[in-house]
């Protein structure tokens, strides 16, 4: 069952990409969060599918698992209140996938039809999110990207604010990741 599930979560994964590559081209993808989670996503059920469930597989996917959770809480619970159009975010282009379908789908299979991953996986997807939040702002603070998410803008708003949402974030991850490892138990 768990390789049926990740078969169409690479499917839905892949219709995604297309269309976002289709948008954005591939370069510009690297700079989205929700873009890493969803081809670690892809990466992950496709090593599951040829591999089975050996424990380096099960890491990948909950760690995937973790950051899809957090693309799509970041979505629902800070883009779209600060003003992002949630039927482009939610409900048309590679937005439906990535931020809905993929989040939901790899959920549900890992809790509960997959192996799970050990407590000692907590601190993986926390770690590569913290880099990744910590490049973004460096590039911000370099000019060299512009956001692309609102608490990544240094120049738009205080050091204070950058400290507060690093922390949210951080602590956001964190629960998710904690969250996933006690429901898949």
């Amino acid at each position: 069952m768990a390789r049926l599930l990740n078969l169409l979560v690479i499917a839905l994964e892949l219709r995604g990409l297309s269309i976002a590559v289709s948008e954005r081209g591939w370069l510009r993808l690297l700079i989205y969060y929700t873009q890493i989670s969803n081809m670690l996503a892809l990466v992950a059920s496709v090593l599951l599918v040829a591999f089975g469930q050996p424990a380096w597989v099960t890491v990948l996917r909950y760690t995937s698992v973790c950051m899809l959770v957090m693309t799509a809480a970041v979505t629902v619970l800070v883009l779209v209140p600060m003003g992002g159009d949630p039927h482009k975010l939610l409900w048309s282009g590679n937005g439906v996938y990535h931020h809905v379908l993929c989040p939901a789908l790899s959920t549900v299979s890992y809790v509960l039809v997959e192996s799970h991953a050990s407590a000692r996986a907590l601190a993986l997807p926390v770690a590569i999110t913290l880099a990744y939040g910590l490049t973004m702002l460096w590039l911000n603070a370099r000019r060299v990207v512009d956001g692309p998410y609102p608490f990544f803008r240094v120049h738009e708003q205080s050091k204070a604010r950058t400290v507060m949402w690093v922390l949210v974030l951080l602590a956001a991850v964190s629960a998710i990741s904690g969250v996933v490892l006690l429901v898949a138990r």
